[in-house]
């Protein structure tokens, strides 16, 4: 049985915009190893399905798809950024050192 994965990527550090994470991929999971070639060193693997990636727009459609086709799917839940507010001035702010008494 084929089996996949759905999750929402995260942005990358060369990235300053979040524009590519918004989407669902879902690939399929390795099932061959990768080892390194003889002739020249490159990273091989057995199976051509890992270079496939599909976009979808929600969650829903990526597993109503992998249902359709009868694929085991392991869902990961996406991680929420947390900003915390700040202002230039709070570069500068004195927070005196507690002293233990």
């Amino acid at each position: 049985m084929t089996k996949v994965k759905i999750y929402q990527p995260a942005k990358t550090s060369m990235q300053s915009g979040r524009s590519k994470t918004k989407q669902w991929l879902l690939e399929y999971e390795l099932e061959t190893k990768r080892s390194p070639e003889n002739l020249n060193g490159w990273i091989a693997s057995g199976d051509t399905l890992n270079q496939v990636k599909m976009c979808f727009s929600s969650a829903d459609e990526a597993i109503q798809f992998a249902q359709k086709n009868g694929w085991d799917y392991t869902l990961t839940a996406p991680i929420v950024r947390r900003i915390k507010g700040r202002t230039y001035m709070d570069n500068f702010k004195y927070v005196p050192v507690e002293t233990k008494s």
